[in-house]
């Protein structure tokens, strides 16, 4: 599949769950505020301003798969006064990035990804011995009614799209990826949009932004109707998958 390009202007006018997500997970990240960090999926920069603001001695490396986002986050922040730099990835590919980091944010972007060991061996290769991971994301259960009203629309599974892991096999990629002090939990997180025009929105631009873009222009509207006329009450049920580890001392290679 190729990369997901996102309507990011309409992203960012969204009043997302994302905003406390990044939030939450920088206060799981401790700083001194002199590190060298890569936030790993920065979308248009919510997070990035943020954690450039927990760096003021620092450096950020923001990466992304979709330009759109870059072009938004670079209007938000420019170049972070010298501290931040963006690069554009696809992050199913070798990451290609020159470390090391001391740290590794990500929000909302690893359930996009099909292969989870690849992303943590790679993080691995990049962050300094001792240097700590804290990553969000859908887990095992995310949008479990969402994909039951979908299925009776449209008979998607969501499993061409979406990675929503579990506990157990998390902990252990990560354990095999060179990662210790592992630390993995699912948090049932229902998001609660004000009305129907804001719902349609953010199951247009977020939710379904991978199967709209394999549909015909001219039915993508009318499909989002019709799964938003199918939902009980204008939410989403999220679950999240929160991860803390720490780069291993020594790795074998």
């Amino acid at each position: 599949m190729e990369l997901l390009e996102w309507d990011a202007s309409t992203y960012d006018s969204l009043d997302l769950p994302h905003k406390h997500w990044g939030r939450d997970a920088l206060e799981r990240l401790p700083l001194r505020g002199d590190e060298t960090v890569l936030e790993l999926g920065c979308g248009s920069g919510r997070d990035s301003e943020r954690l450039l603001k927990a760096l003021p001695r620092g450096r950020l490396v923001a990466v992304d798969g979709s330009w759109q986002m870059l072009d938004q986050l670079r209007g938000r922040l420019g170049d972070g006064e010298g501290r931040l730099e963006t690069l554009h990835r696809d992050l199913r590919e070798p990451f290609n990035l020159h470390g090391p980091f001391d740290a590794v944010m990500s929000v909302a972007t690893l359930h996009w990804l099909p292969d989870h060991q690849h992303i943590f061996d790679e993080l691995a290769q990049v962050l300094r011995p001792g240097g700590r991971i804290v990553i969000e994301a859908g887990g095992h259960g995310n949008i479990a009614g969402f994909l039951e009203v979908l299925g009776a629309v449209r008979h998607y599974d969501g499993s061409r799209f979406w990675n929503f892991a579990d506990i157990g096999e998390t902990s252990e990629r990560l354990h095999k990826a060179g990662f210790r002090e592992i630390a993995v939990r699912l948090v049932p997180d229902e998001a609660r949009l004000e009305d129907r025009a804001q719902l349609e929105a953010f199951v247009a631009t977020v939710v379904l932004a991978a199967p709209l873009r394999e549909m015909p222009s001219d039915q993508r509207a009318a499909f989002v109707t019709d799964v938003c006329d199918r939902l009980p009450e204008p939410a989403i049920d999220f679950v999240r998958l929160q991860i803390e580890a720490t780069r291993a001392p020594t790795m074998r290679l």
